[in-house]
């Protein structure tokens, strides 16, 4: 598997990224004026449309239908996603105890926590992902090129 070793590299990278640029956004935001986190917000709001504005382009123009499957997966759970944080999450707190603005507090800090560790599991699956892509590039290799006994 010489040529596939880095198949993932590109990936690897923009993901690896990724990560870097949301925990330092993240740990920069915690120290800022809320004008500037008010900025940044919006900003975030901006990429995120954009991404799924090509998440959807994607998902309609695949040749492949398990890769156009996953992306529409993708976006409904974004929109479910979007939908409970900003219609719904309000309606919850009614049923909460203690003051209006603690429960939001609360409530919107509970949503970014799961929002977090559901990026920690899809991190999880992409690696099982990956790894059984590798798994069957080697059994192609091996069946093409079978070792000698």
């Amino acid at each position: 598997m010489k040529e596939s070793n880095g198949m993932f590299s590109i990936k690897l990278q923009e993901l690896d990224q990724q990560y870097q640029r949301l925990q330092s956004r993240l740990r920069l935001c915690q120290q800022n004026s809320h004008t500037k986190i008010q900025e940044e917000l919006e900003k975030a709001v901006n990429e995120y449309r954009e991404n799924e504005a090509l998440l959807q382009k994607n998902a309609e123009g695949c040749r492949s239908q398990a890769v156009a499957a996953l992306a529409e997966a993708q976006l409904q759970y974004f929109q479910t996603s979007e939908m409970i944080l900003e219609q719904k999450l309000p309606d919850y707190l009614h049923s909460e105890t203690g003051t209006t603005l603690e429960n939001k507090v609360e409530a919107a800090a509970l949503y970014a926590e799961y929002a977090i560790d559901f990026a920690v599991r899809s991190m999880r699956y992409a690696l099982i992902a990956a790894l059984k892509a590798i798994d069957a590039q080697m059994n192609a290799e091996e069946t093409e090129n079978p070792l000698p006994d």
